[in-house]
């Protein structure tokens, strides 16, 4: 902190001195988490169809021009080219920022809640991988293993390690059997009762994933919440969209959304929901 000889004797020098350096980490994390956000949208792009997400550069899908480096600044050259490809005016997605915009929330949220921390970096981690889910299912109706199985090593590994400081490694391995087994229960019976596939491989392992990270109460938070949003989804494309009940709707998104919502609010929900259980008792 720095100090500064206070000639006013007012006690908000000495407040504005020690919100400084909050600040200043602050906006570095958001910034930081926009540009890790403009990497996961090549991600999102890339992954599903077995490109390179390192080579070759950013370039616009329309035109092929390579992207300049003015015009790959996250968030601003969206809003300086009005959403338009620089070369051939094609529509840039507004997904593009979006994404860049709620990585950057997302960490400097994290950053407030755990400083700079080893925890910090592991759930910022694990929440771009959610975002980068989120899009991939809605686009393409997969989940890439190579972000779901290796997430559930690293979500056990950072509770063996304490990095997780609400959950042991313990907890980490039960909330990824209850997270994948429920799934997998509810898939093979919807398969065996109604002749086809109603939950891909995908979700359980994704819920597997979250598992690992929260813990099993992690897990009846993000499967009850995902459950309740999928359900009025369907309800809501039924009624604007004519969706029909076998149209496939993505679970994913709802599962990779609460699962990042959790990590804010999660635990408090699940603690005052028990204590009103417990007062019910």
């Amino acid at each position: 902190m720095l100090i500064l000889r206070d000639k006013t004797n007012s006690r908000w020098v000495h407040v504005i001195m020690n919100w400084y350096p909050d600040v200043y980490f602050g906006v570095f994390f958001f910034l930081f988490g926009t540009i890790i956000g403009s990497f996961l949208n090549v991600v999102i792009s890339r992954l599903p169809s077995g490109i390179s997400i390192v080579q070759p550069r950013s370039r616009c899908p329309n035109c092929l021009d390579p992207i300049r480096c003015y015009d790959n600044i996250p968030i601003v050259s969206w809003l300086l080219l009005r959403g338009r490809c620089r070369n051939c005016q094609s529509i840039i997605p507004i997904r593009y920022p979006i994404v860049e915009g709620v990585t950057g929330g997302i960490a400097l949220a994290l950053y407030y809640m755990w400083g700079i921390s080893l925890t910090t970096i592991i759930l910022f981690c694990f929440s771009a991988a959610m975002i980068a889910v989120f899009w991939i299912d809605i686009d393409h109706m997969i989940i890439p293993d190579v972000i779901s199985v290796n997430g559930i090593v690293i979500g056990f590994i950072a509770a063996q390690l304490q990095v997780l400081p609400w959950i042991t490694w313990k907890e980490s391995g039960l909330g990824f059997l209850l997270g994948g087994g429920t799934l997998y229960v509810v898939a093979v019976t919807y398969q065996k009762l109604r002749g086809r596939e109603g939950l891909g491989g995908g979700d359980i392992k994704l819920l597997a994933m979250i598992g690992a990270f929260t813990g099993p109460y992690g897990v009846m938070f993000v499967l009850f919440l995902a459950s309740l949003l999928g359900s009025v989804a369907a309800v809501i494309g039924m009624a604007l969209r004519g969706f029909e009940s076998t149209t496939p709707i993505p679970f994913g998104p709802f599962l990779a959304g609460s699962a990042v919502l959790f990590l804010f609010v999660g635990e408090e929900i699940v603690r005052a929901f028990y204590e009103i259980s417990s007062f019910g008792w």
